[in-house]
């Protein structure tokens, strides 16, 4: 199956919902390029983004998992030509 490359934009509302995203994520850890965290105490959420290479069933696979996740919001955006 063809490679995509995308980001995954992931907002972590629920503090409790972070340990189900680290697993989730860990477990298309071959997938992922780069992994940027950062917290935002000021509105106590947390933003993650996620650089991937993987096959497009692979990345909205993730992505529904991440959004069933309660308290945790995702969005996949794909890049044209790779």
């Amino acid at each position: 199956m063809e490679s995509r490359v995308a980001v995954v934009g992931i907002i972590v509302e629920k503090p409790e919902s972070a340990e189900k995203v680290n697993a989730v994520l860990h477990s298309y850890g071959s997938y992922i390029i780069g992994r940027m965290g950062i917290p935002y105490r000021e509105k106590g959420i947390s933003i993650i983004s996620i650089a991937m290479d993987a096959p497009q069933d692979e990345i909205s696979a993730l992505s529904g998992k991440l959004g069933r996740i309660d308290g945790v919001s995702v969005k996949a955006a794909f890049a044209k030509n790779f």
